[in-house]
């Protein structure tokens, strides 16, 4: 209560500003009873005018401190802040009003202040007191500019011209023109909306568009390109950076507007321009109402939580204030750093970092008695390709029979909502990995027919930056100065960023009322070839003299191009832009437990071919390929597994 009191009683800790305020009220209001002024009133009526003042100012006064005018500090004073004081003149001039036409039939007449005083003195005295505040911020920034901060030294500063000269572009300007210790002299702006140009942003130019820039840097002698442009698309951004690799000039971004917002940079925060930004995707809007509902104070669980998803499904899931927090994960060193990362970040979260494979029943069963968890994420699994092609009775293990395991527990154990992260690769899949996680797929829709739980999985594509992911492997590839690898040069795939993909999966989970195949909007498909060239260039680099690009084929179980739906399924919108459901046929119950009786006698035995043809029987959209039919481990060539073709393989089309 101690603040609460102090910012009532502002006046008392800063008494200068409360009497100019006071004298701004008082000399506004004698100003409009002024016949020179008000030219209603045919003399100054100096008696009304002293006994109607407390009144006046008091209202007004009263205003101003409901509004919150108060807690706004002067030297940081906004446009969106005049909307306050317009709040505050009209209350206090409505009640001025109100109060004339209520003391009409008594005898206060002398309270009775004219119409024609009360809007000029609305007007005189609020539009003084914002005058105030603006001339205090334009002070303030001035002196700010020109001096130095404490433990600040003069920067040698870079000149720069910016792209964008929009609000994010203007922000930057307004941050750094005039101050000694920037570290930018932005020399000019330009920006392709034609409307703009020849116009200028806190008394800087807008000299052109971005395809004056080569005329523009040598101009000016420019040694920094600055991009500023909120959300930019990612062919915007990979043009603009195609124009400063011919001058050369180094070119940098800014943060977008939404994460100077979140607090996460500062406007003058400017970094080098990352594969992300090339691929320009929207930001995900998330209904925060319908993920508190989903997530907030509830008993919470992500198997595989120290993965690339699972990990960042548990820092996205921390923000929304669960009870409880419980991280399965079998990897310790993953499971040491984000419950590190935890601690430092979520302090107050109870989060409970379990190791454990999600595949132990035993141990899976005493997690779900100790817990109850009311909603389980099960991001536990294994996804790279060519690996689970020469491991397929593990791919089977933990994608598919783990699933079941946590799947089974969830609803003996009364858990709300079980989601289960899948793929892309689950479409018409060609490799174990693929087949697997359809199959895990199958086994979460059968589920949702056997408990009140609510199951749903969530399809997405390829994740940059996640373990394993190519962009990690390519910019290790640049950094040791190798030939960067790319399979195919018509390889396309499609990505998402890892925080886009989490937060849609938790947006997904909430709306999901059981036996859903959710899928994700991934975008427009991104040549793999074109993701190496670019990131070659991003490290200041030609592609092909720099660093050469070297196509390897094809590995086994991999397509040249990823499918987001199954043929002939109905794709359904929801609430979500993002979200679809695929009407996606469900396999009968008995098929199902068939299925899993075979998959684990050839998981038993060992008998690999046992265990593609039983996935390719059961699950008619499996399109194995021969040269993934069976791949032996008789050592490695060129860093790549030797693949013998299989003779004979029963096949779903044969």
């Amino acid at each position: 209560m101690r603040e609460s009191v102090s910012d009532r009683l502002w006046f008392l800790r800063k008494p200068l500003q409360f009497l100019v305020d006071m004298a701004v009220l008082s000399g506004a209001f004698f100003l409009a009873y002024l016949p020179a002024i008000n030219m209603q009133l045919g003399e100054f009526y100096v008696s009304s005018a002293l006994s109607q003042l407390p009144l006046v100012v008091l209202v007004q006064f009263a205003a101003l401190t409901l509004t919150g005018a108060y807690s706004i500090l002067w030297r940081y004073v906004s446009i969106e802040d005049v909307r306050v004081f317009l709040r505050a003149a009209i209350i206090s001039g409505a009640v001025l009003i109100g109060f004339r036409y209520a003391l009409i039939f008594t005898h206060f007449n002398l309270w009775q202040v004219p119409i024609s005083v009360i809007v000029i003195d609305t007007v005189l005295a609020f539009g003084g007191l914002l005058s105030l505040r603006v001339t205090r911020r334009f002070i303030y920034e001035l002196g700010d500019k020109r001096s130095f901060r404490p433990g600040s030294r003069k920067l040698k500063q870079r000149s720069a011209l910016v792209v964008g000269a929009g609000r994010l572009g203007a922000a930057l300007a307004k941050d750094v023109v005039g101050r000694r210790d920037a570290a930018l002299q932005i020399r000019g702006f330009v920006d392709d909306d034609q409307h703009k140009q020849g116009g200028s942003v806190s008394g800087i130019k807008i000299l052109g568009s971005t395809y004056d820039l080569p005329r523009l840097v040598s101009e000016l002698g420019v040694e920094e390109v600055v991009i500023a442009i909120d959300k930019a698309q990612g062919k915007t951004v990979r043009r603009i950076l195609e124009i400063c690799g011919e001058i050369p000039v180094k070119a940098q971004i800014i943060p977008s507007l939404g994460d100077i917002a979140q607090g996460q940079v500062s406007i003058n925060r400017l970094r080098d321009v990352e594969i992300e930004d090339l691929l320009g995707r929207e930001p995900v809007k998330l209904n925060n109402d319908n993920l508190e509902e989903f997530l907030t104070g509830k008993v919470v669980m992500v198997t595989g939580g120290g993965g690339s998803i699972g990990s960042e499904l548990v820092r996205q899931i921390a923000g929304y204030k669960p009870k409880r927090l419980v991280m399965v994960e079998r990897a310790e060193f993953m499971l040491f750093q984000i419950d590190r990362e935890l601690k430092q970040d979520f302090p107050d979260l109870d989060f409970i970092p379990l190791l454990a494979d999600a595949g132990e029943e035993q141990r899976m069963r005493q997690i779900f008695n100790d817990h109850k968890p009311e909603v389980v994420f099960h991001a536990a699994a294994n996804k790279h390709v060519p690996l689970m092609e020469i491991n397929p009775e593990e791919a089977v293990k933990n994608n598919v029979f783990a699933t079941r395991v946590v799947g089974n527990l969830a609803g003996e154990f009364g858990t709300r909502h079980f989601v289960l992260i899948s793929t892309d690769k689950a479409v018409n899949p060609t490799s174990i990995m693929g087949a697997s996680k359809r199959a895990a797929e199958i086994v979460v829709q059968t589920l949702n027919h056997r408990f009140e739980t609510k199951y749903t999985s969530v399809r997405f594509g390829n994740v940059l930056g996640s373990a394993g992911s190519v962009v990690p492997i390519f910019r290790e590839q640049i950094r040791k100065g190798l030939p960067i690898t790319v399979t195919h040069p018509e390889m396309t795939r499609y990505f998402m960023t890892i925080p886009e993909a989490s937060q849609l999966v938790l947006q997904a989970g909430a709306l999901g009322e059981g036996g859903e195949i959710f899928i994700l909007d991934m975008g427009e498909p991104v040549k793999v070839l074109d993701l190496a060239e670019d990131m070659i260039r991003l490290s200041g680099l030609t592609p092909y003299e720099d660093v050469d690009i070297v196509f390897t084929g094809i590995r086994p179980g991999e397509k040249l191009f990823e499918e987001l739906e199954i043929s002939g399924e109905k794709l359904l919108k929801t609430k979500h832009p993002k979200i679809y459901i695929g009407k996606i046929a469900e396999h009968p119950q008995d098929d199902v437990v068939r299925m899993l009786t075979t998959l684990a006698k050839a998981v038993e035995a060992g008998d690999e071919e046992m265990l593609r043809y039983t996935l390719s029987q059961f699950i008619p959209e499996v399109q194995f390929s021969e040269e993934s039919a069976k791949v032996k481990d008789t050592g490695r060539e060129n860093g790549m597994a030797k693949v013998s073709r299989s003779a004979k393989l029963g096949m779903a089309s044969e």
